[in-house]
């Protein structure tokens, strides 16, 4: 019985269970207030990622099909005489 009073002492006196409970406390804290605000603001995230998919797909990845560098528009002609 001694030896677990001892035990439960010596570990009431280190401080590094303190501080590891405090970091973990901390995460906890941090990654609730990501889910939260995730959770929150779901909705304008998936329209905003569902835009940027689109776009992605028709402009970059047609570009890069085509060897394009966008959208440009190209004039020819020559002089005209006045």
């Amino acid at each position: 019985m001694k030896a677990i009073v001892a035990k439960v002492s010596a570990f009431a006196r280190e401080e590094d269970g303190v501080a590891l409970t405090e970091y973990l406390i901390l995460l906890a804290l941090l990654v609730g207030g990501v889910i939260g605000t995730v959770t929150a603001a779901g909705g304008n995230l998936s329209q905003a990622w569902g835009t940027w998919g689109s776009w992605w797909m028709d402009e970059v990845s047609a570009d890069a099909v085509t060897g394009g560098g966008g959208t440009t528009t190209t004039t020819t002609g020559g002089t005209t005489g006045g």
